[in-house]
Formats: C-alpha cells, sequence, structure tokens
C-alpha cells in the first residue's frame, strides 16, 4: 500500500515536500497512514462520505473536492481509469508541484505510469508493496488537460460522470427492478445507493409518493442525479446508506445495493443495507431489491422480515419483495 511506498519515496528516494503550503492528498484508502506528510499541512479530498467521515474522524482537514492551490499533492489511484485520469487532471491543476502519483497493479498503476511517461518527465518510479509510486517535480496543467471530466450528458439524455456506478448506460439489473415496481408505493419512498438517478427518476413516476429520499455516499454521483432528478419531491442525502436513518419511517425503501470491496465481492454490503430498509421501514413497510443471483441475501432477509419472496429474475438477477420488518424485542 502507499505508506511503504511513500516512506521509500522520503527516504533516500528523492522525493522531498516543499518547505511549505498545503499538501492535498486525493482518495487515498483509509486504512492509509501517511508516513512522512505533516498531518497539519495535508488536506484529504474525498467525495466518499464513509472515507470522508474516517478522515475525519482522525483529526485531518477534508473536502469533497480541490478548494485551493497546493504545494504538493498525492493521487491514489482508483480502480476506474477514466476516473483516475481526471483525478489527475485536477491534481496537476491544483498543485504546483510535486504531484505523487500511487497505486497498486491491481489498481492500473503500471497502465497509468506509461501513460503519464508518454506526457511529462517523471521521478521514481518506485515499486514496494504490489504497487508502484511515482511522481512529476513540475506538473502542467495542460500536459493532462484532455484527461479533465465531470458531470456531463451523455447521449442516452442522462448526467453522469467518471467513476460513477454504470456510469456508461442503465445498469440491466435496475432496468429489470423498474420495469417490476408496482403502481403505487406510498407517501415516504427512499432510494438507498442512489447512484446517478435511474430509479429514483422512476419511482417519482408514481403519484402516490410525496417524497423521496435518494441517499448516496458518492458525492459526485449525488451531484448527477441532482441534475437527472429535478422534481420537488426529491430529497438528496449525501451519507453512508448502511447507518443513514430517515427522520420520519418510511413506506418503501427501493435499492439496488453495491457488493464489490475492492475487486471481490462482499454481500455484507448489501447485508447492511437491508439492515438500513428493516429500520427504516414502519410496521407495515415493504423493501424491493434487486441483486445478482450468486449473492446470499436469503437468509439476511429472512431475518429482518416477516414475508419475503422472489418475485422475478433471470440467469444473472433475482428481485426480491419483502414487508413487515421484524422489530427485536426489549
Amino acid at each position: 500500500m502507499i505508506d511503504a511506498r511513500l516512506s521509500l519515496a522520503l527516504d533516500g528516494g528523492g522525493l522531498v515536500w516543499p518547505s511549505e503550503g498545503r499538501i492535498a492528498v486525493f482518495q487515498p484508502k483509509p486504512d492509509a497512514m501517511l508516513p512522512g506528510l505533516p498531518k497539519e499541512r495535508a488536506q484529504i479530498v474525498t467525495g466518499f462520505r464513509p472515507d470522508f467521515d474516517h478522515w475525519c474522524d482522525r483529526g485531518y482537514d477534508c473536502v469533497v473536492a480541490a478548494e485551493e492551490q497546493y504545494a504538493a499533492a498525492v493521487v491514489s489511484l482508483p480502480r476506474a481509469k477514466s476516473e483516475a485520469r481526471a483525478l489527475i487532471a485536477e491534481a496537476a491543476r491544483r498543485t504546483q508541484g510535486p504531484l505523487i502519483i500511487d497505486g497498486q497493479k491491481t489498481d492500473g498503476v503500471d497502465s497509468m505510469l506509461r501513460d503519464v511517461r508518454k506526457r511529462t518527465k517523471i521521478e521514481g518510479p518506485l515499486s514496494k508493496a504490489h504497487g508502484k509510486l511515482f511522481w512529476v517535480t513540475d506538473p502542467d496543467a495542460d500536459t493532462f488537460e484532455d484527461w479533465a471530466a465531470g458531470p456531463a450528458l451523455t447521449e442516452g439524455g442522462f448526467w453522469t460522470a467518471p467513476g460513477v456506478f454504470s456510469a456508461d448506460g442503465i445498469d440491466p439489473a435496475s432496468a429489470l427492478l423498474v420495469d417490476t415496481l408496482p403502481d403505487r408505493l406510498g407517501k415516504r419512498v427512499a432510494d438507498l445507493g442512489a447512484g446517478w438517478g435511474f430509479l429514483s427518476a422512476h419511482i417519482l413516476t408514481r403519484p402516490d409518493v410525496e417524497e423521496l429520499h435518494l441517499v448516496e455516499a458518492g458525492h459526485m454521483a449525488l451531484d448527477c442525479a441532482r441534475h437527472n432528478v429535478t422534481d420537488p419531491r426529491a430529497q438528496f442525502h449525501w451519507a453512508n446508506a448502511m447507518t443513514w436513518r430517515p427522520e420520519e419511517r418510511l413506506d418503501t425503501v427501493v435499492m439496488n445495493p453495491p457488493f464489490h470491496a475492492a475487486r471481490s465481492a462482499d454481500p455484507t454490503l448489501g447485508q447492511a443495507f437491508l439492515r438500513t430498509a428493516a429500520q427504516a421501514l414502519h410496521a407495515q413497510g415493504q423493501l424491493w431489491m434487486v441483486a445478482n443471483r450468486h449473492l446470499p441475501y436469503e437468509a439476511t432477509l429472512q431475518s429482518l422480515f416477516a414475508k419475503t419472496s422472489e418475485v422475478a429474475g433471470d440467469r444473472r438477477f433475482k428481485l426480491f419483495h419483502a414487508s413487515r420488518p421484524l422489530r427485536k424485542r426489549g
């Protein structure tokens, strides 16, 4: 991870922090320690709410987007190449240098190293702990200008951005869920993990819905949802769906929850969403959920709801309806 490589770079590897000024760290992993980087000079830049809260709890200054010019910047590469390029372009625009780029091999750091080397002179690279770190001493924003990207209107007629789930088109699991939703959903509804708002836009075609809560941990995704869902009944929450609670209990929760942590399938994410849904619903509330067929959600559903059933699906996906959340006594 970055800690081993950053220590190596600062301890004889040729990397030296500027003597003064703020240092931006773009999207660091939550378990990073950032050795050799003075906390009082660091500003964490991340739009993912759980990571944002984590770094704030550790005493770091945090923002969802870069707000100033920096003396140096560190970019931790995300998995999506288009998102990684956009982060590098933004960091280059915001820093006078050096611009440090770090990532695991599984994050595509080797490919990014080749791409950056074609454009400018690099220092390093330093290899350790299944990854690489390299830097540009005097970055020029124009060098990466064509990599810059943000929310944009697609040919499909919706706004999305690099790194947002299903950025290139409508997710087929969400499309299956939309086709199965009933005509009436109740007055108060939530879309957990709302993404760029595809499900929410369809939920708001139901005339009985009086308020819809879009709950999304990704700040960029929620910005896209604000473009795609302009109905005044929509309320936007930049929040961790695993811990979010509504002020009043809901009639219905609709969701297509995430199921990946890094590159591995992690059903505990969806199971946590299920617990949020059960807590948020009133005694007669209902849940509509779609999931990949291989994910084991049945036992969790049965432990949280009095009535559960698989109501639709195909070889890839299964769609659940559950109602009457169970309340623990005492």
